[in-house]
Parts: structure tokens; C-alpha cells; sequence
């Protein structure tokens, strides 16, 4: 016997899916990370609850494996069987004889449990509930027919299922695994789906549900069931399934295999610098200093010609004293940055009054046409070759900049990416003078110096 582990988010869907019982929420999305109880609340335990008080209640169940909508079905059955359940319920109904297999069985007031798999064929089968428990198949996800297959079933077979589509009800839940996954088809949608997000790790982001908010974590990076997935297990896990896994299994915010608007294959590496011509310092600040705050975000840009080259970043949570801190020790780590620009927003502009006197070069920068505008504008750059980072296996650090920046727009940070386009935009945009000022031989000094703040 597995004692029970309670969590918060344990009880939050427990409430939703009351609602989708009572009729108040009719299209339920859930993306939760794998093995936090998703499936076997919803596909195990929630119709044993329903059917102890509504009976008469129809499921159909599907799921991309008939195995798995099988195995739910029965560990469904097993409960509703099991001489504790029956103690309490069994006057309520009883399971007929005549219709108890393992992919359907009825109860004696009419109610009743399908499972099918995505793509099966249901033709003249219909239910009061229909449950989608994890309709792609991650091993799968990547296909381009498999992946619009199960979009097209769910829209044109799945959602026909009701039996009455004024009070029919809909849930699918899954973890992410793909832009254009169920969940990211479903969303595009002119549909309205209350929609729970549970990232594993808190990305600042407030969700709610017309429920009200349903995660009430606070603490940027707060787990999601840390009594289950603690610091030292969720390492391990995310080291198997790598950046790309653990953003869309755990952190429900897939990236675009290739990449959305800068595309993985189109940076450029280098491991010894050419001959710079020029050295600009990029800063993009928060707002405050609070674990779940945006990261203050400091870079170094060098430029040849066309080629734009990012020499070295400062990452982190700062205050204002530590943010004032940071662009002072950037400009001794590169000494000829003829220009230091900083964000006209939060912290940026008190930290430009008090340099401005102290540091020659600060420009104050007001953002202008938005963040994915400015991102659009260099993306040309990027695909052309002409954006150059530190190659990986000198700057470990990249990893996490490529991923931020192929999730961008809608991932969970974007500082990294506001630093590089500030950066790119105002390099392009100038011409470049004539003295060198970093060659080859400085890629210590030029790369390494400010690695510790990532």
C-alpha cells in the first residue's frame, strides 16, 4: 500500500473537476507534469466519486494507447469493486453482470465506462463526460501527421460524442510536448477552455480559472510537490529529459523544436574571437528584488563589420544596490564598451541617474514597437549568420540563452532575450568605428570574466 502524499494542487483540481460535475464548467484543460496524480485523479478516482452520488452518469475515456485508457478503465473498477467502496456506496448501484469487460461495463441505473484510444472508432457511442487523458504520444509528438491526426479525431470525432451538447462535458489533460500539441490546437481555438497550467518549478506567472487562482505559490522556482519531487529528484529528472523535455513536460511552455521566431540551426559558435571593432554593454533591469521577480540581465556585444558577437552576460535576481553593482563591474571587465545601454523601465532608470556622472557612455534607452517587434527586427540577422555566441562547451551558460530565446515569445523569462535585441538593434544601427579593441588572444577577459552571475 503507497500511503497518499497531499498537495495543493491535488486539492485545486479536485475542485474544478467538482465543477465539471455540476455543470459549471463544461471544456476543462489540464497540463500537469508527469507522475503529480493527474491521470489517476481524473481517470481513476474522480468517476468512483461522481457515480457514488450521480450513477447515471456516461464516461467515454480516450487516450493515444487503448493499454492505457484499459488500465485506468480497470483500476477504476477495481476500487468500485473492493469490499471498502462498497461498504460506503454500494447501495448506490452495482455493476451489471451482462456488460463488465474490460473496455466498457455498466452500472443498474444506466451508467456506464468506454474506453477507446485516439483514432478508434466510436460511431454510435456517446457519453455524458468525455475525459482525453494524455492524447499524444511524446514519443510521437514530433510527427507532423500524427500530431494533426489526433487534432483532426479530437475535432471531428471526439468533440461529436456528447450525448447532449447543451450539458455534454469535455476534459483533456497532459503534459506539453509540443507548440501544436492537443493543448496548443485546443487554445487556438474559438473556444473557451478553463485552463489549469501547473508548471513543476513557479515561473512567476498568476493563473486563474473563473474558479479564481488556483496555484498559490509566490516564490520564483517553488515546486510544485516538493513532498514527492524534491530539489536533488527534480534535477535527475530534468538531466534525462533535457531543456527541451523539461520545458514542455514540466514546465508546460514548449519551445518549437527548431525554435519560434530565432530558429536553433541559424546561430553561429565560435571558440577564438576575430579582431573586434567595437564593444557595447546591454542591460535590461527588473523591477524589484523578489524570488520571483524578472532577472536583471547584463551583456557584452562586440562587433566586426556585420557580425555581432556576445562576449560575456551577468545574470540574476538584484536589487537596485546590486543592479548599480553589476553595470560598474561589467564596464571594469570591458573597459573600451564605448556605449552602456540601459532600459528607460524599472530599476533602469534610477540606475542610469546614478552612473550617468560616473560612467561615460551610459545611454537611456526607451523600448519602442514591443518585445516581439524588436525581436523580429534582428531575427534576419540571426538567420543570415550574422549573430555569433560563445560556443557551448567554453560558456556553458549558452544552453539556457538558446533555449530562452527559442521559446520566446511564450516561455517563461525573456531577459536574456530584451538584453540581446537592445544590443543587436542599436549595433545595427550605427556605424562601427575604426580601432580594435579585443582580438583572440583576450577571450579570457572577453567571455569568461562574468559567467558566475548565470
Amino acid at each position: 500500500m503507497v500511503p497518499f502524499v497531499p498537495g495543493w494542487h491535488i486539492e485545486s483540481l479536485c475542485e474544478h473537476l467538482e465543477a465539471v460535475s455540476a455543470g459549471r464548467i463544461t471544456r476543462l484543460l489540464v497540463n500537469e507534469p508527469p507522475r503529480t496524480m493527474k491521470s489517476g485523479l481524473i481517470s481513476v478516482f474522480w468517476p468512483t466519486w461522481e457515480w457514488a452520488t450521480r450513477p447515471t452518469t456516461r464516461w467515454m475515456f480516450s487516450s493515444y494507447s487503448m493499454g492505457l485508457s484499459v488500465r485506468d478503465s480497470l483500476r477504476c473498477r477495481r476500487i468500485i469493486e473492493s469490499s471498502w467502496y462498497r461498504a460506503r456506496w454500494g447501495r448506490v448501484y452495482q455493476l451489471t453482470g451482462d456488460q463488465n469487460v474490460k473496455s466498457r461495463y455498466e452500472n443498474d441505473k444506466a451508467g456506464y465506462r468506454l474506453a477507446t484510444s485516439v483514432g478508434g472508432s466510436v460511431v454510435g457511442e456517446g457519453a455524458d463526460i468525455l475525459v482525453a487523458d494524455d492524447p499524444n504520444n511524446l514519443d510521437e509528438i514530433h510527427s507532423d501527421p500524427v500530431r494533426d491526426g489526433v487534432n483532426r479525431w479530437l475535432d471531428e470525432v471526439w468533440s461529436t460524442r456528447m450525448n447532449d451538447p447543451k450539458t455534454g462535458r469535455q476534459v483533456v489533460v497532459q503534459q506539453r510536448g509540443h507548440e501544436r500539441d492537443a493543448t496548443g490546437h485546443l487554445l487556438s481555438q474559438d473556444v473557451r477552455w478553463e485552463h489549469i497550467c501547473l508548471p513543476m518549478e513557479f515561473d512567476g506567472k498568476r493563473r486563474s480559472t473563473s474558479l479564481g487562482a488556483y496555484d498559490p505559490r509566490k516564490e520564483m522556482g517553488e515546486l510544485l510537490w516538493p513532498q514527492r519531487f524534491d530539489v536533488a529528484s527534480l534535477k535527475e529528472l530534468k538531466t534525462r529529459l533535457g531543456s527541451y523535455g523539461t520545458a514542455g513536460q514540466l514546465q508546460q511552455a514548449p519551445s518549437p523544436a527548431g525554435g519560434g521566431i530565432f530558429k536553433r540551426d541559424h546561430w553561429k559558435y565560435y571558440k577564438a574571437l576575430p579582431e573586434i571593432r567595437e564593444i557595447i554593454l546591454s542591460f535590461d533591469m527588473a523591477f524589484k528584488q523578489l524570488s520571483d521577480s524578472d532577472f536583471v540581465v547584463g551583456q557584452a556585444w562586440g562587433k566586426k563589420e556585420a557580425d555581432k558577437y556576445l562576449l560575456g552576460q551577468a545574470r540574476g535576481r538584484m536589487g537596485f544596490g546590486a543592479s548599480v553593482q553589476t553595470v560598474r563591474q561589467m564596464k571594469a571587465q570591458y573597459p573600451k564598451a564605448q556605449a552602456i545601454l540601459i532600459e528607460d523601465k524599472a530599476n533602469g532608470t534610477a540606475v542610469v541617474e546614478t552612473l550617468r556622472k560616473e560612467i561615460p557612455g551610459i545611454i537611456s534607452v526607451e523600448p519602442k514597437g514591443g518585445k516581439v517587434a524588436r525581436a523580429y527586427a534582428i531575427q534576419p540577422e540571426q538567420e543570415a549568420g550574422n549573430i555569433h555566441l560563445p560556443d557551448p562547451t567554453i560558456a556553458p551558460w549558452v544552453g539556457d540563452f538558446i533555449e530562452e530565446c527559442s521559446s520566446f515569445p511564450l516561455g517563461a523569462n525573456d531577459d536574456q532575450v530584451d538584453a540581446m535585441t537592445q544590443a543587436v538593434n542599436y549595433l545595427s544601427q550605427r556605424s562601427t568605428p575604426g580601432f580594435a579593441v579585443v582580438g583572440s588572444g583576450d577571450r579570457k577577459q572577453a567571455t569568461d570574466r562574468f559567467e558566475q552571475g548565470d
